[in-house]
């Protein structure tokens, strides 16, 4: 990760990823369709403290750095820091974390 996106810290339930992006070729060196090389799924870099509620509380945002989760098809912000492209998401729109 770069110190660049790690000086980025998100606000409330906030969540920058970065995108895990797939191979296109095989070991083997075989060219993948781009239908079987999309994947909507990335790594947690950095977090909001979570949302408000009315009297003031917090809501922890539900993942931690270094989580990898399941991104919705469209949605989120596009973020350039430095030479890398970060997107950020609302806690919310996380679909699900991928465990291994």
């Amino acid at each position: 990760m770069s110190l660049t996106a790690r000086r980025l810290k998100p606000l409330l339930d906030r969540v920058l990823i970065e995108k895990i992006v797939a191979p296109t070729r095989t070991a083997a060196g075989i060219l993948l369709p781009e239908t079987t090389t999309k994947l909507n799924s990335g790594v947690v870099i950095a977090t909001g403290t979570g949302a408000r509620t009315r009297d003031g509380g917090i809501i922890p945002v539900s993942v931690k750095e270094g989580d990898k989760v399941l991104l919705p098809e469209y949605g989120g912000t596009p973020i350039v820091l430095g030479d890398k492209e970060f997107s950020l998401y609302r806690n919310d729109d996380l679909l699900g974390i991928l465990e291994e």
